[in-house]
């Protein structure tokens, strides 16, 4: 009889599958998903109907289309309970409130970073799922197995061994506040500070404080010292240290392929640190949200806990789409390999994306910033004053 019955909640969940799927049902969990995380939501769905008896609907959307989608149907009751999205919606969702705080039963199964960029006033907005940050990879012929572990250490290789050969220290994306803004933050820069509530500050702009200009500055001595090469734009980074005329190379795991292509005997790894303190590039996060206007909020704290939060979910998506991993129990799997091992390390130190619209008044400025001191126009410290003041008055006008 139980086989029956749960032949029947397979077959109803299979069938609710297929089914358009508009809004939320008391009893019933809607789920809105990409193409890539579906299949593996599919296989947990019927293990949820299967141990509760509550039907699942998994609506697969682009990922792009998630956010907005959310935004403008929930507000009328219609919409899902659940939603898989990108830590940087958090400032367009929070304060819309369209997203409901998630009660994550024991947070010491996540990678730190990852679980600070879903979270906003000291509440966890999501359950992240997969990180993703700069790091450093580095050509073990140039500079050894074990990599470089500082900025000092990389500048005395350079000019003991590196430059008598015509090599570089180290290549970036040029002029890209993305990659550089490790050495913004190494010794204290940050883009927004937060108020006396952990939300994010606007018109705090903490790219122009004494740290951030010291960590300018010796960005600066780096260009004129010849260890980093001058206004290197991706295609030329990347040639550059695939033909040996790079030591090391500053950028993410979406280059390990080029990397790999080209026979390089590489390692990858955290940024380094300078005068003791490691550069903390920006971090990218993927999790599950919850509905503000969900009818099963409760269900679907349950369903994230118990069914998505497990070792075997986490390796599934990971298997299906393979991004470096939140979810510590999983992540002692994956970093058997030690590409996704260098990726986590990297993570570990980074800080989250800023997930607030005021972000897109910041890039301009700071860009026209960097490529004066690349081109040699300007003192680092005249610039990226200039750059803030610039960005402050342009947020202020949006308000």
């Amino acid at each position: 009889m139980k086989r029956v019955a749960a032949l029947f909640l397979v077959l109803l969940l299979t069938v609710a599958l297929s089914l358009p799927a508009a809004a939320s049902v008391p009893g019933e969990l809607l789920i809105w998903s990409d193409g890539e995380r579906a299949p593996v939501l599919t296989e947990v769905a019927r293990n949820f109907v299967a141990e509760y008896g509550i039907p699942v609907k998994i609506q697969e959307l682009p990922f792009g289309d998630i956010r907005d989608n959310l935004a403008i149907v929930a507000p009328t009751g219609e919409g899902p309970d659940i939603i898989v999205g990108a830590h940087d919606w958090l400032g367009q969702l929070v304060t819309d409130g369209l997203i409901e705080p998630i009660d994550i039963e024991d947070p010491s199964l996540f990678l730190q970073s990852g679980l600070d960029a879903f979270t906003w006033g000291g509440k966890y907005y999501g359950i992240p799922y997969a990180i993703e940050s700069i790091g450093l990879f580095y050509n073990k012929d140039l500079v050894g197995e074990d990599g470089i572990g500082s900025f000092e250490e990389l500048v005395e290789l350079y000019h003991a061994e590196l430059a008598p050969k015509g090599i570089y220290g180290l290549v970036l994306p040029q002029p890209d506040p993305y990659h550089t803004f490790p050495f913004f933050s190494m010794l204290g820069g940050y883009v927004f500070g937060t108020d006396e509530e952990g939300v994010l500050n606007p018109l705090d702009v903490g790219l122009a404080n004494a740290g951030a200009v010291e960590g300018f500055e010796f960005f600066e001595r780096l260009l004129d010292e010849g260890v980093i090469a001058r206004a290197t734009p991706y295609d030329t980074m990347m040639s550059l240290f695939q033909n040996g005329q790079a030591a090391t190379m500053m950028t993410g795991p979406w280059a390990f392929g080029d990397v790999r292509a080209a026979g390089v005997n590489y390692g990858f790894t955290q940024i380094p640190s300078y005068k003791g303190q490691y550069g903390k590039p920006f971090l990218g996060a993927q999790g599950f949200m919850i509905s503000a206007f969900s009818e099963n909020k409760m269900l679907a704290n349950i369903f994230l806990n118990e069914f998505v939060a497990t070792k075997e979910t986490m390796l599934a998506i990971y298997e299906g789409d393979p991004r470096p991993t939140a979810f510590l129990p999983a992540a002692e799997i994956i970093n058997e390999d030690p590409d996704m091992r260098g990726v986590m390390e990297a993570a570990a130190e980074a800080t989250p994306m800023p997930a607030i619209p005021a972000m897109n008044s910041v890039w301009t400025a700071w860009s026209d910033a960097i490529e004066l001191v690349i081109n040699q126009q300007s003192a680092p410290k005249d610039a990226i004053e200039n750059a803030v003041e610039i960005i402050v008055q342009t947020i202020k006008d949006s308000m």
